[in-house]
């Protein structure tokens, strides 16, 4: 009786383990408009700095998810990217979510930041500059 019952056991539990997802979660990742930020205006070589930046959270559906990070020579282009679940009831926030990010100073060339603001009315992507020198 002990090994039917095991058995039982056994066979209902590795039947309920189905590891295909009949109903995968509904999401897509959107790159969100950065509002502000908040850098040093100097960097000191070999420091490592808090990088922060302020966006709109439209609704409870929109959760951070990482940066694009683009590096090219001394210039860097951000923006945030959060990740937007279409399978729940979203209530509307409209809120500042601050975000950041460390920066270690390697080299003692100005630096460059763009920082993604979305797009004007013609489609052209639009940044933020700040360029911060390094001391020695």
């Amino acid at each position: 009786m002990k090994k039917f019952l095991l058995l039982f056991v056994s066979l209902i539990v590795l039947s309920s383990c189905n590891i295909e997802n009949d109903n995968p979660p509904n999401f897509f990742t959107e790159i969100v408009p950065i509002q502000s930020v908040d850098t040093p205006s100097t960097f000191v070589f070999g420091e490592t700095y808090q990088i922060s930046m302020t966006y709109i959270r439209p609704n409870d559906c929109y959760e951070f998810n990482d940066f694009f990070y683009q590096v090219n020579l001394n210039e860097r282009t951000i923006a945030v990217i959060n990740t937007v679940y279409t399978d729940s009831q979203c209530n509307t926030l409209n809120e500042s979510t601050e975000v950041s990010f460390d920066f270690t100073v390697n080299n003692t060339s100005l630096h460059i930041f763009k920082f993604y603001q979305g797009t004007d009315i013609n489609g052209v992507d639009q940044y933020h500059i700040v360029e911060i020198p390094v001391e020695q």
